[in-house]
């Protein structure tokens, strides 16, 4: 198996810091849909708190608004937790795409930059570390300026969000999407890549198709992974 290069995977203060820097712009976007759900979160009759460890402990936007549709005087637990784990199964495929660079990493370090990890600043770690560039500074500082971006969007949205009530009519509901798309076009293309991907989409549509409503995230998740998984690096190209 390939060794990876130690500057590849530095975790410097000035790496994080330098992650944590360029994900400031789009960090205020973060904030606005942090907005959205802390008023979403008030007008369900969560208090403050419940609202703000959501954010804090969780940390995953469309699980939060999706959890806020079940919840009441009594909580479903089990309908809960599966609806969480659909929603959020694509990280199965994320760790999978991380893992070369993860593992060389002490276990410690390893999982606390993965209770960090979202679609952004996966995205764009994945396309420095493909391009050769240092990319774990980016994984970590960065998704700490979204973490906190999150938290913040959130104690103001249950505060003052009644200023934003829709934040999809001007058009932010897009920026994310245009984002993760500008760093999957720009990101190499190796056949391993494609081919995880691949698999992932076809596995996603058939379960769409044929199997029960959600069930397409998590198939298409576990595919992918679990294809990433025991294709390792050592069979890429040099």
């Amino acid at each position: 198996m390939m060794s990876t290069d130690a500057r590849l995977v530095e975790l410097s203060r000035r790496e994080i810091w330098s992650g944590f820097k360029q994900f400031l712009p789009i960090s205020m976007f973060v904030v606005i849909f942090a907005v959205a759900f802390g008023l979403a979160a008030a007008q369900a009759n969560l208090d403050e708190t419940s609202t703000m460890l959501m954010s804090s402990l969780v940390f995953a936007g469309a699980a939060q608004f999706a959890v806020l549709e079940l919840w009441g005087q009594h909580v479903p637990v089990v309908p809960l937790v599966v609806t969480v784990f659909a929603i959020n199964a694509r990280h199965l495929l994320m760790g999978a795409t991380l893992y070369p660079w993860l593992r060389e990493l002490p276990r410690a370090k390893r999982y606390g930059v993965m209770t960090v990890v979202s679609d952004a600043n996966w995205a764009m770690s994945m396309q420095a570390f493909n391009s050769g560039k240092p990319g774990m500074g980016l994984l970590f500082g960065g998704g700490l300026a979204l973490w906190l971006a999150w938290a913040l969007g959130s104690w103001l949205g249950f505060k003052f969000g009644s200023a934003i009530q829709n934040p999809a009519s001007l058009g932010l509901d897009m920026v994310m999407g245009c984002f993760l798309l500008a760093m999957v076009l720009g990101g190499k293309k190796s056949p391993r890549i494609l081919i995880i991907w691949s698999v992932a989409a076809g596995a996603s549509l058939l379960a769409y198709w044929y199997l029960p409503a959600n069930s397409h995230i998590v198939t298409g998740a576990l595919a992918g992974g679990l294809l990433g998984a025991v294709w390792t690096e050592k069979q890429d190209e040099h």
